[in-house]
């Protein structure tokens, strides 16, 4: 019988606290990083999680602040009975500051240097309060944006956009997640982080490990390679990206992106055989005008085995990624992680009506996108179409 590890239960060094931050920046999960320090994860997460998985800026001692050398120096003064004064001219102080040292830490039968500067370096913890804790309207616009599921950066944008002349009116991405994940700050409720894409309860790094899905075979399938090099810098409208969005008791939902304008649009269906699924794609594809559909580019699930039909019957081109490589539609991936937020993992898709998946995507056609300098999907690929009419 395998024994269990022992994790000691000590507080977390400075030098643990240093290592422990570096190893989450990069990605690596509690468990991960409680193996490496000797530590259970529930530690590791008691550490993280009152800073909402931020690292905390480095704390500095004031220049005029007492040190410890000086508190070392005070306490052998009491010790061998020396006056107030006597002590502050050796230590180049005033008596005054001296005194009240003295008075604040126990007095001079109980002064101990190093209880001395803990406490002074706990006293010395001056929260700043951020901009939405002084403005309480720019306060309100946020959380109003936030339970319409906008992200914080579309909303530090469209603020930048619609008041580029009103400072007082403009707030950075990075100060709205640290008022959400840092909710000692009480500046915005915790309820609002359901409205984020992730549901998170702490900030996760950006290299975090993400698990790769299974890849079909498409028989005669054409490379991602063979495709144009005007659809790579997005400039010509009309080109698409489309997986789908799975759910359990094989649910899914068809999700298609127009690269150029990140229009999104979504499709309910039944079943996943790639009959279903082509049928459906070639329906959505004929509402858009003839101008506005010139390519699809899939991954390589055999939903799209047919796509040869797909493209007799639409006139449009299928390309299809390279196994393992989903940064190769990344706009249909980005929009996935974007519906998670309406649908999280796990969640039965059946039930959902055409009717509500139609609401969802002119939802997400509406936030404002940092890639579109802050225009919304609907607004850029509306230009599209007076472009085309």
């Amino acid at each position: 019988m395998a024994m269990r590890r022992k994790y000691c239960r000590t507080r977390v060094t400075a030098a643990e606290s240093a290592e422990l931050w570096e190893r989450w920046k990069k990605g690596e999960g509690l468990h991960a990083i409680g193996q490496a320090l000797g530590r259970g994860h529930t530690s590791i997460f008691a550490h993280i999680r009152p800073s909402g998985g931020i690292k905390p800026p480095a704390r500095r001692r004031s220049v005029r602040a007492l040190t410890m050398a000086e508190r070392e120096e005070i306490s052998r003064g009491i010790v061998e009975g020396r006056s107030v004064r006597a002590i502050a001219r050796v230590l180049g102080r005033s008596a005054s500051t001296v005194s009240r040292e003295i008075g604040r830490n126990g007095g001079s039968r109980r002064y101990r240097a190093e209880a001395a500067d803990k406490l002074a370096w706990r006293r010395a913890l001056r929260p700043k309060h951020c901009k939405l804790a002084m403005h309480g309207q720019l306060r309100q616009a946020v959380a109003a944006k936030l339970k319409g599921n906008w992200s914080p950066e579309q909303i530090a944008g469209w603020l930048k956009r619609t008041y580029p002349e009103d400072e007082a009116r403009r707030v950075s991405h990075e100060t709205i997640y640290r008022s959400l994940y840092v909710q000692t700050r009480g500046v915005l409720k915790q309820e609002l982080m359901a409205h984020l894409r992730s549901q998170r309860a702490f900030r996760r790094s950006r290299h975090a490990t993400q698990k790769r899905g299974k890849q079909g075979q498409i028989v005669d399938a054409v490379s991602i390679s063979e495709r144009p090099a005007s659809v790579e810098d997005r400039a010509v409208p009309g080109h698409w990206e489309g997986d789908l969005l799975c759910g359990p008791n094989n649910s899914n939902i068809v999700t298609l992106v127009e690269r150029h304008s990140r229009y999104v649009m979504l499709a309910r269906i039944p079943r996943r055989d790639t009959q279903t699924v082509v049928n459906t794609l070639i329906k959505q594809v004929r509402k858009l005008p003839d101008e506005l559909h010139k390519s699809l580019t899939w991954d390589r699930g055999k939903e799209l085995a047919d796509h040869k039909r797909f493209t007799i019957e639409t006139s449009i081109d299928v390309y299809f990624c390279d196994p393992h490589s989903p940064w190769q539609r990344g706009s249909n991936e980005n929009t996935n992680r974007l519906l998670r937020q309406y649908f999280p993992k796990g969640t039965d898709l059946s039930p959902f009506s055409q009717a509500h998946l139609n609401k969802v995507a002119r939802q997400l056609n509406g936030r404002p996108r940092k890639t579109l300098d802050f225009e919304s999907p609907a607004e850029r690929f509306s230009q599209c179409v007076a472009l085309t009419g």
